[in-house]
């Protein structure tokens, strides 16, 4: 049994955690455009780097915060464990959502300052329109599905890589090359690199995601039910458990 980590150590974790991420995604994609000229390459390079990363992350840091990463994991973890006390409280959630968007923010400034680009400077990668959100919609829901799916049948350790493989997958199978993560559509708009969004870009994605998580919600219940009790908990710390989700 393990003690809970206090809330600011916990807060902490999640945006070192995401900062991590990002600095992954952004400077992946940085690096990718430098060696490469194909956007399909470029790609590759960066689903991999996003990959890999995400899954030490969620291995590393999961044990202590769960390894959220990502507004809507939190939203649905409080969402969805709310009546039964078994997600977080309101007051986590308050401290776990600005420091993912700060963390963002930070790691896509590292990632920028490693490859000597300017600090902060708005993306122009323009991402309007409707098969982009849907887009949005589809990797958000799947991403909520795995995490919370993973949960439900007992299958918490295997968090790292699955949810890690998922996000790989969704970089190539959804228009949008699945962002799936309000936090980090924010921190991505202040990099005009490969993996930027445009800042007027940047809230009818969240939108989709907030849309997507519901989604996602809902089918966990559908197709899963409520949980065992002996299911395993994995995206709200507990004093008894060792959660490990994550998102990108």
């Amino acid at each position: 049994m393990t003690a809970m980590a206090p809330l600011g150590r916990r807060a902490a974790v999640e945006f070192t955690g995401t900062c991590a991420l990002v600095a992954v995604v952004v400077g992946s994609g940085i690096q990718a455009t430098e060696l490469s000229r194909d956007v399909g390459v470029q790609l590759l390079a960066n689903s991999l780097a996003t990959v890999f990363g995400l899954g030490v992350l969620i291995l590393l840091l999961g044990p202590v915060s769960g390894a959220h990463f990502n507004p809507v994991v939190t939203l649905a973890a409080w969402w969805t464990g709310r009546r039964d006390g078994d997600g977080p409280a309101l007051r986590e959630a308050a401290a776990y959502v600005p420091a993912q968007v700060a963390g963002a923010i930070g790691g896509a400034v590292l990632a920028d300052a490693m490859f000597a680009e300017p600090l902060v400077r708005w993306s122009t990668h323009d991402r309007s329109a409707p098969h982009l959100w849907l887009g949005e919609v589809v990797a958000t829901a799947g991403l909520i599905l795995s995490v919370f799916g993973l949960a439900r049948i007992g299958r918490a350790h295997l968090a790292p890589a699955a949810v890690a493989s998922y996000i790989g997958a969704a970089y190539w199978f959804t228009s949008s090359t699945s962002f799936a993560n309000p936090a980090v559509t924010i921190g991505r708009a202040f990099t005009d690199t490969f993996a930027g969004i445009a800042p007027a870009a940047v809230l009818p994605f969240i939108a989709a995601q907030l849309v997507g998580a519901a989604v996602g919600v809902v089918l966990v219940a559908v197709l899963f039910g409520r949980p065992s009790p002996t299911a395993e908990d994995i995206v709200v710390p507990h004093s008894d458990h060792h959660p490990a989700p994550a998102a990108r």
